[in-house]
């Protein structure tokens, strides 16, 4: 019986353990700090972004209700 993870679109513990070596082995060991720091800011990022879009609109909405 193989366990699959949802979130991974069906993917086994296997195929993710043999995706992360592959990256291991390409990236190497100092190189994937580096990338998982530039992911990080790119989330951080996106959520300000659509925070600050959230924002906009509930304004928006706020001035077209007191009209």
């Amino acid at each position: 019986m193989q366990t699959t993870l949802l979130f991974m679109g069906g993917l086994g513990m296997s195929e993710i353990l043999l995706i992360a070596l592959v990256i291991l082995l390409f990236f190497g060991g100092k190189k994937i700090p580096e990338m998982m720091k530039g992911l990080g800011k790119g989330v951080r990022s996106f959520k300000a972004g659509l925070n600050e879009l959230e924002s906009d609109v509930t304004t928006s909405e706020e001035k077209k209700a007191d009209k």
